[in-house]
């Protein structure tokens, strides 16, 4: 979306600590940085600035650096992932088959971009490549449930079950 929605950084000083640690096991490795980023991520669930700032500072490795690698690598999130991970594929048979649709109008109901979350932390959106359910095109998930032959009329039914 063109406006992401901001999401509060919410690190205790407990993540600080692991995220320090982890900086000092690495600091002078070549080729440190993703390997820490990775740990940070297992660390705070995603990547927010200011733990890049402090992946940055630890490392002194510049912050432009960091955000490209982060943004550069699917593994690597930007945003929490929300309590009900919406997945979408857009692999051929169920791009096809209309899954670019499908991701529109979540995009519309959720008011998020792919790869964000709500404010809320509800829902997080994502795009996938084929999941190897193209007998059941289109395809979408919510964490571990998969959901099928989907038109944009399902969504309602799909969302009201996520609605605790």
């Amino acid at each position: 979306m063109s406006n992401p929605i901001s999401v509060p950084f919410n690190g205790t000083k407990e993540q600080e600590a692991k995220l320090q640690e982890i900086i000092a096991k690495h600091k002078g490795e070549a080729g440190a940085t993703i390997p820490v980023l990775h740990e940070a991520q297992d660390v705070y669930g995603y990547l927010p600035i200011e733990v890049q700032k402090m992946i940055s500072d630890g490392l002194n490795v510049p912050l432009a650096e960091i955000y490209g690698i982060v943004t550069f690598y699917t593994q690597f999130s930007l945003y929490p992932k929300g309590k009900y991970e919406v997945a979408v594929c857009l692999g051929t048979a169920c791009y096809v088959k209309g899954s670019g649709v499908l991701i529109e109008k979540i995009q519309e109901r959720l008011g998020i971009g792919v790869g964000e979350c709500t404010a809320d932390g509800k829902f997080s959106l994502s795009a996938t490549r084929c999941i190897g359910a193209c007998g059941l095109a289109p395809v979408l998930t919510v964490n571990d449930a998969v959901y099928g032959r989907l038109t944009p009329a399902d969504l309602d039914d799909i969302f009201a079950k996520y609605q605790d």
